[in-house]
């Protein structure tokens, strides 16, 4: 598998800044960052269960919460860190055309795929309704099997999830049959699922490459990690070049550029009028 940190490199301002220094989750009390980012994942991976999951979704997917166009859901996020990057503590919505630019930069003929760059953190919105970041940020994982080593934090973080002890789910394939797809796996809950579901249920024109780069970018122990291989379909392989294509950006371009927002609008506005339209339920 290619490692998608070897397709891009950072931005000019962080060339000083080596690529396994992205992604940093080692522990350093002293590091107010580093410290957020674990006290974010610790949290997550003590609550995170199948129970929780499954309560989040009924609670999301009636999209009964607020109505918005997405363009204002976007403003929103001007307003959002993200407590779980170690990488950026600029508000998210720079990060979002950070990435939608570079992307642009790459692909000029696929629009599709700049709005997907703009749009993919939009789940985060949950933030403002009532969730903590715990339960909308972050690497997202499978509940209901073993953990996979390649977890931010590992197996031990885990260590008070009661669903580490439940013999129903901490086997290698627990409630899951051998390749199954990705499909079919019950992911803990986080803005990936939310914006896809969001995406189908609001009749988005988004292609399909692009509803599953959103669905499964933050699935860094599968397209980075190398685990899960055992729970795929083939399917999934064509899924795994997809988000590798996009991941190249989302990582990579979180430097302390910061795009000229205003200037941008006109043209994702259009966009967005093209692919997510009008005012929607979320």
């Amino acid at each position: 598998m290619i490692d998608p940190s070897q397709l891009l490199r950072p931005e000019a301002t962080f060339n000083d800044k080596p690529i396994d220094a992205f992604r940093d989750y080692s522990v350093d009390d002293a590091d107010p960052i580093k410290e957020r980012v674990r006290r974010t994942y610790y949290t997550m991976h003590t609550n995170v269960t199948v129970e929780l999951v499954k309560q989040k979704r009924d609670k999301w997917l009636n999209f009964n919460h607020f109505k918005s166009t997405v363009k204002d859901a976007l403003i929103k996020l001007n307003e959002l860190v993200d407590e779980s990057d170690p990488d950026t503590d600029l508000p998210n919505i720079v990060h979002a055309f950070q990435t939608a630019e570079r992307i642009r930069q790459d692909h000029p003929d696929e629009d599709w795929f700049h709005l997907t760059g703009l749009i993919h953190d939009l789940g985060k919105v949950m933030a403002f309704y009532g969730e903590p970041q715990w339960c909308v940020v972050g690497d997202t994982f499978p509940v209901g099997c073993k953990w996979a080593d390649s977890i931010v934090y590992g197996p031990e973080s885990f260590k008070d999830n009661p669903d580490t002890y439940n013999p129903k789910y901490n086997t290698k394939y627990g409630m899951y049959q051998p390749h199954c797809g990705l499909d079919n796996l019950l992911m803990s809950w986080s803005h990936d699922e939310y914006l896809y579901q969001f995406l189908l249920h609001n009749k988005s024109k988004l292609p399909e490459k692009g509803l599953y780069m959103i669905r499964y970018h933050s699935f860094y122990p599968w397209h980075a990690g190398g685990d899960y291989r055992h729970l795929t379909n083939e399917k999934d392989e064509q899924i795994l070049q997809w988000v590798l294509e996009f991941n190249k950006y989302d990582l990579y371009t979180k430097s302390e550029k910061v795009p000229d927002i205003d200037a941008l609008w006109p043209y994702y506005e259009k966009l967005i009028e093209k692919y997510i339209p009008g005012v929607c339920e979320w």
